[in-house]
């Protein structure tokens, strides 16, 4: 089948646009990752509010949908539910809920049953969307079901961490069990905002580990799996009922913020089989049903496939599925609301997806690291390319993003010419 039946083929599968009676959606989070996705549904003529415990986030000053400041559901929890509540009575039936960071699927997961009668959301599954947000259950649940993993041990005590070490193969990374974890850290503190560090013996890992002390005790021991970032893949999907794969594609990372250890800053969609069925497998063998983005890394050594992570709800590269003509946030919305949904392949390919506010700060330190040249860079942004946090109809929210880009680029410029 050619690519231009194909996409017919996908335009046919699920209706292009919703009707005026269709309920509104209430994304979780209106940083960047949750504002595309009330973008994407609001150009498809759904109601779309989103929610948030951060003012500070884009989605307050965007021309799309409507954003509203909520309690911090971790913090304040009765509270929120209360303000979910009533958010909810403000419009004429359900509206549906997706969550698009941890904080509001491990909200969800521990109010479900409250707010049941309040929103559409998938009952099967929030349960262990909100076990998948936390290290050490995502790694225990991906090896008791066959996920290849690198070995990963959660560990509460230096004794348990000398344990781990004692059999490890250096380097070895520490992990918070959720990301904000070690975002809630004081500022100054070596960790603070960081999602993973490395060490190369075991004192390195005592000292980072102390940093926990007082705040988290538990992290996440793993070994590291080599190879740099462009042996990382993202598999992003989305289940419907009875853990119906409705749509999925892959994507390479080439680059990320920070380096290896980072989120993906330029990914570019891929075929690759393998990928796809063991994340597939993996998914359906816990009846999933939702958004998925799991992010895996081949081990050069031997090509073996190893999980990095699993985000269990509407990403940041998630975004990109959409530009392949795998509309995940559309399909997981209609399969909520019951419309007959069929499942549809990626159609396009040879595009290079461009997350600008880590990519910019991130060329300085790839040239540093000798792995990256300007004409190099320069050539990664030629056409065909796509943004994740650059959308001229919603001006503000870019000129912010740019700014922000510029600042952290020309900051870490800075930094390396003083090393040199």
């Amino acid at each position: 089948m050619t690519e231009v039946n194909l996409r017919l083929s996908n335009k046919l599968e699920a209706p292009i646009r919703a009707e005026k009676n269709w309920p509104a959606v209430v994304v979780g989070s209106v940083f960047q990752t949750g504002l595309n996705l009330m973008r994407d549904l609001q150009q498809k003529g759904v109601r779309a509010h989103g929610v948030d415990c951060f003012a500070e986030n884009v989605g307050f000053i965007s021309r799309y949908g409507k954003s509203h400041l909520c309690p911090d559901p971790q913090t304040h929890p009765a509270e929120w539910v209360a303000f979910m509540k009533d958010l909810a009575q403000q419009f004429d039936q359900k509206p549906v809920f997706i969550a698009a960071a941890d904080i509001f699927v491990s909200a969800l997961g521990v109010h479900a049953a409250e707010l049941a009668d309040y929103y559409v959301f998938s009952p099967k599954s929030v349960a262990m969307q909100a076990m998948l947000t936390t290290k050490e259950k995502q790694y225990a649940l991906a090896q008791a079901h066959g996920f290849p993993c690198p070995r990963s041990v959660y560990v509460q005590s230096n004794e348990e961490l000398r344990t781990f070490a004692g059999a490890a193969r250096f380097p070895c990374l520490l992990k918070p069990r959720q990301h904000q974890e070690w975002e809630s850290l004081p500022l100054g503190n070596p960790l603070h905002g960081k999602k993973v560090v490395s060490g190369n013996t075991l004192e390195d890992l005592l000292t980072l580990y102390g940093y926990t002390e007082g705040f988290h005790r538990g992290v996440v021991a793993q070994e590291f799996v080599p190879g740099g970032d462009d042996t990382k893949y993202c598999y992003l999907s989305v289940y419907g009922k009875n853990a119906t794969r409705l749509g999925h594609c892959v994507v390479r990372e080439f680059r990320a913020y920070p380096l290896v250890f980072g989120s993906a800053s330029i990914v570019e969609p891929v075929v690759d089989e393998e990928i796809a069925e063991i994340c597939d497998n993996f998914l359906q063998k816990i009846s999933y049903e939702g958004l998925c983005e799991i992010e895996v890394k081949r081990d050069p050594r031997d090509g073996k496939i190893f999980l990095i992570e699993v985000n269990p709800r509407f990403s940041g590269t998630g975004d990109c599925a959409r530009f392949t003509g795998i509309d995940t946030g559309w399909l997981h919305y209609l399969d909520l609301i019951g419309q007959p949904v069929h499942p549809v392949k990626p159609t396009r390919f040879g595009f290079r997806h461009i997350t600008l506010q880590r990519d910019l700060p991130s060329f300085p330190k790839y040239m540093g690291e000798k792995l990256l040249t300007f004409v190099g860079w320069i050539k990664s942004y030629t056409p065909p390319v796509v943004f994740w946090d650059m959308d001229w109809t919603d001006p503000l929210v870019t000129i912010k993003n740019l700014y922000r880009s510029v600042r952290g680029c020309v900051g870490n410029l800075l930094r390396y010419w003083r090393l040199r």
